[in-house]
């Protein structure tokens, strides 16, 4: 699919809810900064998000040397082994254990984002209690990976038939 303002392709698929309905906008990426970023646009809601997320990174450069930054990538979850520089690579947390583990940089996160930092919808009635289960697999997963990494079958088949005790135990 090509731009709507040009003949380059388009990557960046924008809906908008204008009078009740969606309006699509198929733009390059250069047209989508443009769009997203000029303030005359028609879409307030793009621009003032595009204004959070810089304001975001304003105050999480401020106060925060580059040695500051640089020891916080480095902290990792013990549970699953994800590192702080690859949640704000990739935006996403790797177990549960994550919102504990990195609670003082994700809650002003979480709380600039949603306006809270506690959940008050809907929860699943049946099958929560799981996270435990799903806690120690990740956490074999890991192990056994790192066996692997190490060239240690013998170990990492253990693991393996630990991990489908456990899968079978539900």
């Amino acid at each position: 699919m090509k731009c709507q303002k040009c003949d380059k392709p388009a990557t960046f698929h924008i809906t908008e809810l204008a009078g009740g309905k969606p309006h699509e906008l198929h733009l390059c990426e250069d047209h989508a900064r443009d769009y997203l970023t000029s303030p005359g646009s028609e879409t307030g809601l793009a621009t003032g998000l595009v204004q959070q997320m810089q304001e975001m990174a304003k105050q999480m450069a401020i106060g925060q040397t580059a040695d500051e930054l640089a020891k916080l990538d480095q902290q990792e979850c013990p549970v699953c082994g994800i590192t702080f520089y690859e949640f704000r690579s990739q935006g996403r947390l790797g177990c549960p254990h994550d919102y504990t583990c990195f609670e003082d940089q994700l809650g002003p996160l979480i709380s600039n984002i949603h306006g809270e930092s506690e959940h008050v919808g809907k929860a699943p009635k049946r099958g929560s209690g799981g996270s435990e289960k799903r806690t120690q697999l990740i956490r074999l997963r890991r192990e056994m990976k790192e066996a692997i990494d190490k060239e240690d079958y013998e170990r990492a088949s253990e693991i393996r038939d630990q991990i489908k005790r456990t899968e079978a135990a539900e």
